[in-house]
């Protein structure tokens, strides 16, 4: 039984935008991220296959994750996403931080930050977002307007198809395919 698609959504809780299934709250942020980065890994990721653990590069992003910000409250899971860590505003929206290691593939990190923003809106919460580069001491502030929530569902629609497919899609050599997890996979 798939619990997301038989959840009962409580009557005080309010959608910004009806739901026939939950199927946007099923994507998760890294998926959105890969959608940018490479569709193949976003293909493999989807059915599972995890290489990162045993990546050099991965290790050093978790190291500056687990090792920056560490006053603030860390990694809040909310059903596929996770946030890196959270901060209340006074005026009632919430502040979501996502920390990354280098802001090569920003717009990667703003549509994963920008779903996020997206998923919360559609649980009721008002949020906004802040990418952190803790190497680069820079922040980038996000918020969810009406036209890259367009692209976002265009984009969920497009990574579920991907991820339905039955072949890898054949990965393109990219100048960051060498640093990649997944590199041995696809070129070997």
């Amino acid at each position: 039984m798939d619990l997301i698609n038989t959840f009962k959504v409580p009557t005080n809780y309010r959608f910004v935008k009806p739901f026939t299934s939950f199927r946007e709250l099923k994507i998760r942020g890294t998926q959105i991220n890969y959608y940018f980065i490479c569709k193949t890994k976003l293909y493999l990721f989807s059915k599972n296959v995890r290489l990162e653990k045993d990546s050099d590069i991965v290790s050093i992003g978790n190291f500056i994750h687990k090792n920056t910000y560490k006053k603030e409250n860390r990694e809040l899971i909310i059903g596929s996403i996770a946030i890196d860590f959270v901060k209340n505003k006074k005026n009632g929206i919430l502040e979501i931080h996502e920390v990354k290691k280098s802001d090569r593939m920003e717009k990667a990190d703003i549509y994963q930050l920008l779903y996020y923003i997206y998923y919360l809106k559609n649980m009721g919460i008002t949020a906004v977002g802040v990418l952190n580069y803790p190497s680069k001491k820079k922040i980038k502030r996000i918020t969810l307007t009406e036209q890259n929530e367009t692209e976002l569902i265009k984009i969920i629609e497009d990574i579920e198809n991907i991820a339905k497919g039955n072949k890898p899609i054949k990965p393109e050599r990219k100048s960051y395919c060498k640093k990649c997890a997944y590199y041995e996979f696809c070129f070997s």
